[in-house]
C-alpha cells in the first residue's frame, strides 16, 4: 500500500490509514493510486483519503464503495463534485486517555464470534456508532451479561501505531447509571497498555454527556474535527 502522502503526521492525525498501513493491513481495500482506501465492508465502513482530495480520489471511492453509497469525509472544506449528495456534518472530537486508571473488570467476559448476534442487538438498541458483524475482529471485546442478556460491552477499534482506539461503548438503558461503561472503558484501556500502548477514543461533538464522562475518568481533548456524509453518485 501507498505511503506517499503526509508520511510524517501524527499517528492519531490519521488513525484510519495508520490502522490499514499496519495492524489492520489485513482488512484493508486499496485503490489502484494508492491514495484511498477503505476497511473490508464487513469489518468497518470507514474512509481513509488524503488531507485534500483530488479528482482522481473521487472516481477512487466510488469503485471501492459502489455507486449510491454513503461514506464519510474527515476535514473541512472538500469540493464535492457534481453528482454527490452531501448528507450531513457533524463534530467529532478525539480524546486521549493521558491520566486514564486502567484495571482489568471481573465481570467482564471476552466477547466473539458466537456472541455477534448479542452485540448487534445491544447496538441496536443504543447508538454507539457504526458496528458491523466483523468488527469484532478489529481487537478486544469485552461485555457484561445479566443472565443470557448482553447488557453492556467496549472493545478496541482502529489501531494506529503506539495507539488503540475504545470503541463501542453501550450500556442497555436499563442498566446505566451503574458504572458499567467506566468499568468496561477501564478495563479495556487496561489491555491497551499491557501491550505497551495508549488509549483514545471519538466522540460525537453533540453527545455531552458521554464526553463529560470520559473527561471526569481522565480523558484529554486532543482535537475537534469534523465528518462530512455524502453519497456517491447513483
Amino acid at each position: 500500500m501507498s505511503t506517499q502522502y503526509v508520511d510524517d503526521i501524527h499517528p492519531l492525525d490519521d488513525p484510519i490509514r495508520g490502522s490499514l498501513l499496519g495492524a489492520h493491513a489485513r482488512f484493508a481495500r486499496v485503490s489502484g493510486s494508492g491514495r484511498v482506501f477503505r476497511f473490508d465492508p464487513e469489518v468497518a465502513p470507514f474512509l481513509g483519503h488524503p488531507p485534500v482530495i483530488e479528482a482522481g480520489d473521487w472516481d477512487d471511492i466510488v469503485a471501492l464503495f459502489g455507486r449510491g453509497e454513503i461514506v464519510s469525509l474527515r476535514g473541512v472544506g472538500h469540493q464535492v463534485p457534481a453528482g454527490w449528495d452531501v448528507i450531513d456534518q457533524f463534530g467529532l472530537v478525539q480524546l486521549v486517555g493521558t491520566h486514564l486508571e486502567t484495571r482489568p473488570y471481573p465481570g467482564a467476559i471476552v466477547l466473539g464470534a458466537d456472541d455477534v448476534p448479542d452485540m448487534l442487538d445491544l447496538v441496536e438498541r443504543t447508538k454507539p456508532g457504526p458496528f458491523l458483524p466483523r468488527t469484532f475482529e478489529l481487537g478486544t471485546y469485552l461485555g457484561v451479561r445479566d443472565g443470557s442478556v448482553l447488557v453492556a460491552m467496549a472493545g478496541e477499534r482502529m489501531h494506529p501505531a503506539g495507539w488503540t482506539e475504545i470503541s463501542a461503548v453501550c450500556t442497555d438503558p436499563a442498566y446505566r447509571g451503574r458504572g458499567l461503561a467506566t468499568d468496561l472503558v477501564r478495563a479495556v484501556g487496561h489491555v491497551i497498555r499491557e501491550r505497551g500502548e495508549k488509549p483514545f477514543l471519538h466522540a460525537s461533538a453533540a453527545n455531552t454527556n458521554a464526553i463529560r464522562l470520559y473527561l471526569s475518568i481522565g480523558f484529554e481533548l486532543r482535537q475537534e474535527s469534523q465528518l462530512t456524509l455524502v453519497r456517491t453518485p447513483a
